[in-house]
């Protein structure tokens, strides 16, 4: 009950009413149209579940962005990962929303109902059991997600490593939210007036890892929490910095988010993973926002024991997903979406995925 009661302050009606009728005291009258960017997939669905875009002032537009992780990962890699689904003796387990994710001719999903052992798994932590279990098999683990899963995923390396475990492997797709952001500014692509940074992956690196969006970009950065008032009081924070001509750093999320991060999970994730380039979908090659085993766990990475070589990725045709995650284009520009493309059959990871923008659109948005 206490949790439940938890979560209703933060969804509170009346104060919620009370920061849309601040926010659209601090826009009347403001000249242009304030553009923010939610970097993370559940502040997305968080949007449009909870109706905040509905309380938003028609000068305030937020832009979705790169913050899904399924949705970033390229179609190259479910390749990649559809080649150790098909080996012998190999059980490549994976979260769920993996499953239907489109590669370029196939999918896990099909490839189960085709025989291969594909299994869906809570944590890597039951990976690493499954692996235990059953020592005839090679595990594969996909290693999908941001700073947020990356620490869960170098514990159970750091386990398996400490278990002597020779048949637990992880085909590594980690990739870090900062050089994306950085990425997005710079391709010039998006004018944006500043970011409602991710509430998880901020409670890992903290929130003055976003101080260079500020200091070198001038724009202005909030992190904050997945309930409405948090998103609220986030973007009203960010209008206001903008008003006073400011590009700074706030943190809304301060009874989660610490200034300097979570030093443990960035002590493990120092240990198990070195910093590399990264292939995202839609934004290409970004140097730098990848994590790849180090040296001294190269021994669990699938790409070494499969000898994977991921082949250029090639988007379905007509699909905008690439451009949607960049924020230069919405899911009803896409000439697929609800169409062709539909929850039941995705054609674009943006459709599959709980925290994508075009499955948010599908089940919320007006059409």
């Amino acid at each position: 009950m206490a949790t439940a009661k938890y979560i209703e302050d933060f969804r509170d009606g009346p104060r919620a009413r009370a920061l849309a009728d601040a926010l659209l005291g601090e826009m009347e009258g403001t000249s242009g149209t304030c553009r923010f960017m939610e970097v993370c997939g559940t502040h997305t669905m968080a949007a449009f579940r909870f109706g905040i875009r509905s309380l938003l002032p028609a000068n305030l537009k937020l832009l979705s962005g790169p913050g899904c992780p399924v949705c970033v990962t390229p179609t190259s890699y479910i390749d990649t990962a559809l080649e150790c689904a098909r080996g012998e003796k190999v059980i490549v387990a994976t979260f769920g929303d993996m499953l239907r994710v489109p590669g370029t001719e196939s999918s896990l999903v099909l490839e189960r109902a085709r025989g291969a052992d594909v299994r869906v798994m809570y944590s890597p932590m039951d990976a690493l059991e499954l692996a235990g279990r059953e020592p005839e098999s090679r595990v594969v683990f996909l290693g999908v997600g941001f700073e947020t899963t990356a620490p869960a995923v170098a514990a159970a390396v750091v386990e398996a490593r400490r278990r002597g475990l020779g048949n637990f492997f992880v085909h590594c797709a980690h990739k870090l939210i900062p050089p994306a952001m950085r990425a997005i500014v710079e391709s010039g692509e998006v004018s944006l007036d500043g970011f409602l940074c991710p509430a998880h992956v901020s409670a890992i690196i903290g929130a003055d890892a976003y101080r260079f969006l500020a200091q070198e970009h001038s724009l202005s950065c909030v992190v904050a929490g997945f309930e409405t008032l948090d998103m609220l009081a986030g973007i009203l924070m960010l209008v206001r910095q903008r008003k006073r001509g400011e590009a700074s750093v706030e943190n809304a999320y301060s009874r989660v988010v610490r200034p300097e991060g979570n030093r443990a999970a960035l002590s493990l994730l120092e240990e198990v993973f070195e910093p590399g380039d990264a292939e995202w979908r839609g934004l290409g090659k970004i140097p730098g926002s990848g994590l790849h085993l180090s040296e001294k766990y190269r021994a669990f990475d699938a790409a070494e024991e499969f000898e994977l070589e991921a082949a250029p990725s090639q988007e379905p045709q007509g699909c905008l997903c690439g451009e949607i995650l960049r924020g230069v284009a919405e899911p009803p520009d896409c000439p697929l979406f609800d169409k062709t493309c539909t929850p039941e059959n995705p054609i674009g990871a943006c459709m599959v995925s709980s925290e994508g923008t075009c499955a948010a659109f599908y089940r919320y948005a007006e059409r």
